[in-house]
């Protein structure tokens, strides 16, 4: 099916012209240079001039990591504002609709609500799978973006590629696969594959592998055509210079960042074995993610005991297919042993 992307961006944004900062109208900065353009004060303290708007420093290392194109990338302020851009850039609010595919992130859903465009809703399989004919039913002509968590949150697992690629070839609206948890997945990323499909958005965070939640960086890779779109209507200095001096120090250590995810990942390996024979967990979902999601025989009454032994996890329970689940995180060596010895002293109440 023939993609067009100037029959899904909304019409407005098609005819804006970005926001022109002045450091996008001087670039050629140098140490001697006098800056007098932007109004900013001129005493030196590390963070008293504006960042860089286009954040090159930090998606030239993005770049060379992930084998995308500088010009295939943008920043946001966590993952929650490049989904907002992805809203804003190409549903039109009270005429288009999403299609999101639950028990999924639930930010999906609160972004639709924001923008005043409707979700349409397919539930995942029993063992959370894509059911693809169901989806496919459901997209119309307006139906503009749809959403793929693919390692899934809250479930951890990953969808097929050969499903996703067959959704992704079959809708004239854009797939957007959020891959916040890749890290941790053997499958490759679908950022490989943007030059095979023009309606294609892959997003990831440093929040998670990289363990930098506290900086809030999302991170989209599109083809340029979306990417263009997209840097029209984002905030001039939407990533601040803190957060990509951060993000810059991190990237560089790439290989420390590597050693700790294949230790989540035996720690993961563990904990799932751990808790495995105790008598009131009744399935551990296989995950692609750095957490499980868990069956227990009542999730509220599990979840205020794990409280009153001083450890936080998540309730799933009020999640469609996820009654009677709770989510642990994988954590340190000790953070996992403290779970499993509460785990199995409930056990033995």
């Amino acid at each position: 099916m023939e993609f067009d992307l100037n029959k899904i961006v909304r019409s407005n944004v098609a005819k804006l012209k970005a926001y022109s900062s002045a450091r996008d109208e001087f670039e050629e900065a140098t140490a001697n240079m006098v800056f007098l353009d932007a109004n900013e004060n001129p005493f030196q303290n590390g963070v008293n001039r504006y960042p860089d708007p286009k954040q090159q420093s930090v998606k030239d290392l993005l770049s060379k990591i992930k084998g995308v194109p500088a010009n295939q990338i943008l920043l946001g302020n966590g993952s929650d504002e490049v989904l907002d851009l992805i809203f804003r850039a190409f549903c039109e609010p009270k005429q288009d609709n999403v299609v999101l595919l639950p028990p999924t992130y639930g930010m999906y859903g609160v972004l639709a609500g924001l923008n005043d465009v409707a979700a349409k809703e397919v539930l995942l399989s029993d063992d959370f799978d894509i059911r693809v004919p169901e989806t496919l039913e459901i997209v119309d002509e307006n139906s503009k973006l749809l959403f793929l968590c693919s390692p899934n949150n809250p479930s951890g697992n990953s969808f097929s590629s050969e499903k996703i690629e067959h959704i992704i070839k079959s809708i004239n609206g854009i797939v957007v696969v959020d891959e916040a948890y890749i890290d941790f997945s053997s499958d490759e990323s679908w950022s490989k594959r943007l030059n095979d499909f023009p309606n294609l958005i892959v997003t990831q965070t440093l929040s998670k592998a990289y363990g930098m939640a506290g900086i809030r960086l999302g991170i989209c890779y599109a083809s340029k055509e979306i990417i263009e779109i997209l840097n029209r209507i984002k905030p001039p200095y939407n990533v601040n210079e803190l957060t990509q001096q951060k993000a810059k120090e991190r990237l560089l250590k790439f290989d420390d960042v590597q050693l700790e995810i294949q230790s989540i990942l035996s720690e993961r390996d563990r904990l799932e074995m751990d808790i495995g024979e105790i008598s009131f967990i009744e399935k551990i979902h296989t995950s692609d993610a750095n957490f499980l999601l868990v069956k227990v025989d009542n999730a509220n009454k599990r979840y205020d005991e794990l409280i009153e032994k001083g450890i936080v996890i998540r309730n799933r329970t009020t999640q469609p297919l996820c009654i009677n689940t709770l989510r642990f995180t994988v954590g340190t060596k000790e953070e996992n042993t403290a779970l499993i010895e509460a785990l199995k002293s409930l056990d033995n109440d």
